[in-house]
């Protein structure tokens, strides 16, 4: 239901439904979440989170071989060097 109406001489103002506009904006803000948050890489099968505890990972020199570090430390790592929202 798209209605064009004069405001005042500001320009026009498309009247739109609330809740058709607000489905279809959710349904894309969700289809973009599962494109670029859950579903894993092709090139490695990883999802971003798990790249990004990775290279923390690596940062700290954490391999099989090095003595066991807490993983609050590199979850510490991540949230505060690489989380996607700062």
């Amino acid at each position: 239901m798209y209605k064009m109406s004069d405001n005042l001489g500001l320009g026009k103002i498309l009247e739109i439904d609330i809740k058709n506009e607000v489905e279809k904006d959710f349904l894309e803000y969700s289809m973009s979440v599962i494109v670029s948050r859950a579903l894993p890489d092709l090139r490695d099968g990883l999802k971003p989170v798990h790249r990004r505890i990775i290279y923390a990972m690596n940062d700290l020199k954490i391999t099989s071989d090095t003595p066991h570090k807490k993983s609050a430390r590199i979850v510490g790592e991540v949230i505060g060097k690489y989380h996607p929202h700062g």
